[in-house]
């Protein structure tokens, strides 16, 4: 069996500019710096990515380019941006079986969701608690599996949530 890796990042803080719709708000500078951070904790687990599968917000985007994170391909995805945890699942389910390592950026409470879902028997009690306490932005889980991605959540252990900082 092939171990799949897949990493669910939270989009950086962002900013609030006036008059902004939801959708185009970018990165504010501490969201910039965290993200980069987030990039240099995930090449410790995985130095880059078959796959991305990237919501189409700006803040996402603008996350993705900030970790500076190699992929294959990356997908942007209209339908991560405000998703519920199982929209995000089918997105994954239909990834091709040849992609071992597959990265999704988006959002809040779907990503955290999603790694509660995925944290089936054998994941890492360290990682239930961090996720359990928080999901803050440029924060990652790391979900593992042996079996296809069509079969998750069977198979899938939560190994590491991650939250990057650039402060104490």
């Amino acid at each position: 069996m092939t171990r799949r890796t897949l990493i669910l990042l939270r989009h950086g803080k962002s900013a609030y500019p006036p008059g902004v719709p939801d959708h185009d708000r970018p990165l504010a500078d501490r969201g910039r710096r965290e993200a980069a951070f987030a990039g240099e904790h995930i090449r410790t687990v995985v130095d880059g990515f078959d796959r991305v599968l990237c919501s189409t917000a700006t803040r996402t985007r603008q996350t993705l380019d900030a970790t500076g994170l190699a992929a294959g391909r990356v997908d942007f995805r209209e339908e991560i941006y405000a998703a519920e945890p199982d929209e995000i699942l089918d997105l994954i389910r239909i990834v091709p079986d040849g992609v071992t390592s597959l990265l999704v950026v988006g959002h809040s409470p779907g990503l955290p969701d999603l790694a509660d879902e995925l944290a089936g028997p054998g994941s890492d009690p360290v990682a239930l608690a961090a996720l359990d306490r928080k999901f803050p932005t440029s924060a990652f889980a790391v979900v593992t599996t042996s079996g296809p991605w069509s079969d998750l959540p069977d198979g899938a252990r939560l190994v590491a949530v991650v939250i990057p900082r650039d402060h104490p």
